[in-house]
């Protein structure tokens, strides 16, 4: 995928947590996230693209902690988060092809391509929360899009030493998409996780599934779809994969 498809996606991903949490009110609960109400859902990824946008803007090489939460509820909130959301969006679209600036993880052939993977991808997740703080059917998320953020949380996410996915000895662990041709092997073991596009290696565990629903079990939103070999590689991940 390249940077315009994921601005496209961000476009319309970016609009549909406002929707969702005006329609839910500021104090629906959201499952996936313990403690949160819509509200802070807003707040949270609000402050995420402005933090991401200051960094393209600014060109700033160098990592620099996310702003506070402001402390605004109700239309007003909705406003702020929609007025965040179009910062980012004319900040990457506006952003010169090659500019340098800070970036977390590996993959992406440029800075300007990664915030826009990452924000992409952090958005539409975030949407699917907002949405089950609501309730009611979720709106889809088209299969290459999905395959790629499996990749990206594999081997962008875990691969750094940051990853809590290990196992005192070695284990393998397969992911696979049923609805395109993509899987990974998951060599799990003290270190960080080692993952390669490929099902080559006998794996002691498979979570498998349609890509939309892999993407976000991987991601603890949903049950894996369909889990097969040791369960205790499953548990492992639902326990130690949350993101830090």
């Amino acid at each position: 995928m390249d940077t315009a498809s994921f601005l496209e996606i961000l476009e319309t991903e970016g609009r549909l947590p406002a929707d969702a949490a005006a329609e839910a009110g500021m104090n629906a609960v959201v499952p996936a996230c313990p403690g949160w109400r819509t509200r802070d859902l807003l707040r949270h990824t609000g402050v995420v693209h402005r933090w991401a946008a200051a960094f393209v803007a600014d060109r700033h090489v160098a990592p620099r902690p996310m702003g506070g939460h402001p402390e605004l509820d109700g239309a007003e909130l909705v406003a702020w988060y929609r007025d965040s959301h179009r910062r980012l969006l004319d900040t990457l679209a506006g952003a010169a092809p090659d500019v340098e600036c800070f970036t977390f993880l590996p993959g992406p052939p440029s800075a300007l391509a990664f915030w826009a993977r990452r924000q992409a991808h952090e958005t539409t997740v975030h949407r699917v929360d907002a949405e089950s703080a609501r309730g009611g059917a979720s709106a889809p998320i088209a299969t290459e899009f999905a395959v790629d953020g499996v990749d990206e949380l594999l081997r962008g996410f875990h691969a750094r030493p940051k990853s809590r996915v290990r196992t005192e000895s070695p284990r393998v662990l397969r992911v696979r998409v049923s609805d395109a041709d993509a899987a990974w092997t998951v060599r799990l073991s003290p270190e960080p996780p080692v993952t390669t596009r490929d099902a080559d290696t006998e794996a002691e565990c498979e979570l498998a599934g349609p890509a939309e629903e892999v993407y976000l079990a991987l991601w603890n939103r949903r049950p894996v779809p369909a889990m097969s070999g040791d369960p205790v590689l499953a548990t492992l991940w639902r326990n130690t994969s949350a993101v830090i």
